[in-house]
């Protein structure tokens, strides 16, 4: 019996004793309104409910008095064991065995599936992340975005949302001029200018640009900019893709600003001269000073903005109200934004900017700013000089030590990662516990079949010893453990969930034996644990690759 299984037994036991006290009461009650917890102390059972404290008022009764009546009758359930009330009217539930091992035999034959729900199902939603400027390499702030947004996503998705991944590529306006300029006095062998882009990457680029167009310096000086910029562009973001795919981070979308500003062949409006237009039309656009406005103080926001100024060029923030409506018109009706710790200023912007657009902002968008992190030793990249490279945390580190330390914590928590801790082998490694976890369940199921231990038999009553109530109780607990990462965009609940449960694990292991001590003959509660064994891999498996981390079988 699940959770969700329960709390409807709960309902099919509380709704005809409210009615009974008082008619009416409980009208629109659904098992989302009896929420089950684990109690810490398991000695209380397996589940405790404060329906009868919740509902107390309503149906005119005392807690307590109400909470015994629910007892009583959720006693003679199938598959509750007992039934207790504690306190002032808390009510305590004991499962039999059987009902409560069944589980185990569920989530093997779900496999993958196990974990996943729909309770994000209806929602469309756009999650921006990493957005990292083509002009250089990514920097250990883009690495932890791309850790924290990718398992943001992967949560989200395995709640029924849909979803696409999206990174905005900054490839207009005067940095990539500077970018173009940097290359090409690198080509030229010349130092970078006073404004350009230090580092041994830009010499790189220049050699990988010469290649590409060995004639570029006959070209006359303006067009010699542009093809420098342009193919060093499309160079340095390969490489940023690059990256990316070997840190296991996914993108469904990689949309150019560029795009915005260009207009039809026709001479038709940019995306941002019809975004412009689009908020007139809601009435919060206004011209003073020579220059266009928008209104964003009447959503929060503690100026207005101005979109274009009065020499007729477009702001960022033009660029933004753009992008912005792009995404509502490719079916978005939710957008997250995942910003780096320097972009504070942006959320009460990015809201009001959806409020003129006609969208609520206290739901149509969300904009999570994640903190600095940093490496105790880590060194600046030789390549950037003045940067600690993705790249180069990831050879050192590893891509699960890293992606996992970075999902372990909220975004908004600076974080200082501690390489000592990362490269070891012992349970003082949080990703290091959690994969031996997940190893060990097939070293387990390795021996058991080289012992004649198989899953011809399921027994779920036989799981009786106190770390298997345990463990059962843990697996239990995945789907809520994910539908609430899910809601709360918090990854890390799940990296904090898989440390748990692989401790209830090892506790288990040294506890109940799969195979049979020496000459013993196999018998059925050896194959029932095997299928409580493998339950937990499964788990564990499904967990880590929320985080976008391997689950090895051996280690």
């Amino acid at each position: 019996m699940n959770p969700d299984a329960l709390a409807e037994a709960l309902l099919a036991v509380i709704a005809p004793l409210a009615e009974a006290r008082r008619e009416g009461s409980s009208a629109g009650l659904t098992a989302a309104d009896l929420p089950l917890e684990r109690p810490r102390n398991r000695d209380h059972g397996d589940w405790a409910s404060n329906a009868a404290l919740k509902l107390g008022k309503a149906v005119g009764a005392n807690p307590r008095e109400f909470a015994q009546e629910i007892a009583d009758a959720l006693a003679e359930t199938p598959g509750v064991a007992s039934v207790e009330v504690a306190g002032p009217g808390f009510i305590n539930i004991r499962l039999d065995a059987a009902a409560a091992g069944a589980l185990a035999k569920t989530i093997v034959e779900a496999g993958a599936a196990y974990g996943t729900n729909d309770t994000q199902r209806g929602q469309s939603i756009n999650l921006e992340f990493v957005s990292a400027n083509p002009t250089g390499p990514m920097h250990i702030g883009h690495t932890r975005w791309a850790a924290l947004g990718d398992a943001i996503a992967r949560v989200l998705l395995a709640s029924g949302a849909t979803l696409v991944r999206e990174f905005y590529v900054n490839d207009a306006g005067a940095q990539m001029d500077r970018f173009g300029r940097s290359v090409l006095a690198a080509i030229k062998g010349e130092p970078t200018p006073e404004d350009g882009y230090p580092g041994s990457y830009i010499d790189e680029l220049a050699r990988r640009v010469e290649a590409e167009v060995p004639g570029i310096l006959a070209l006359p000086a303006d067009q010699q900019v542009l093809e420098a910029r342009d193919r060093a562009y499309a160079l340095q973001l390969a490489d940023l893709q690059d990256s990316l795919v070997k840190f296991n981070v996914h993108f469904d979308v990689f949309f150019s600003e560029r795009t915005l500003h260009a207009r039809g062949e026709g001479g038709e409006p940019s995306l941002v001269d019809e975004a412009v237009e689009r908020l007139r039309a809601q009435g919060h656009v206004f011209e003073a000073d020579g220059a266009v406005w928008v209104r964003t103080t009447d959503f929060g926001d503690d100026k207005d903005r101005v979109i274009r100024r009065s020499n007729g060029e477009y702001t960022y923030f033009a660029a933004d109200a753009a992008y912005y409506l792009n995404k509502s018109d490719r079916g978005f009706h939710h957008k997250i934004y995942l910003l780096g710790a320097d972009h504070h200023g942006y959320v009460h912007r990015l809201k009001a900017l959806a409020g003129a657009a006609g969208d609520d902002p206290e739901k149509d968008i969300e904009v999570l700013i994640g903190q600095l992190v940093s490496v105790n030793g880590a060194r600046l990249s030789k390549r950037a000089g003045n940067i600690i490279e993705l790249d180069d945390l990831r050879d050192w580190l590893g891509t699960d030590a890293l992606r996992y330390s970075l999902a372990r914590y909220p975004a908004d928590s600076p974080l200082t990662l501690d390489p000592d801790v990362l490269t070891k082998r012992t349970n003082d490694n949080p990703v290091f516990y959690v994969q031996y976890a997940h190893a060990r369940t097939h070293n387990v199921a390795r021996n058991a079949a080289a012992s004649g231990v198989d899953r011809s038999v399921f027994a779920p009553e036989l799981l009786t010893h106190e770390t298997e109530s345990a463990l059962l109780g843990a697996l239990q607990e995945f789907p809520r453990v994910v539908a609430f990462a899910a809601e709360t965009r918090e990854p890390h609940r799940v990296a904090r969930y898989l440390e748990e449960l692989a401790g209830l694990y090892h506790k288990w292991y040294d506890n109940c034996r799969v195979i049979p001590l020496g000459d013993a003959p196999v018998d059925d509660v050896h194959r029932t644990r095997l299928w409580l064994n493998d339950a937990t891999g499964q788990v564990l498996r499904n967990g880590l690759d929320l985080l976008g981390v391997s689950a090895p079988e051996r280690m």
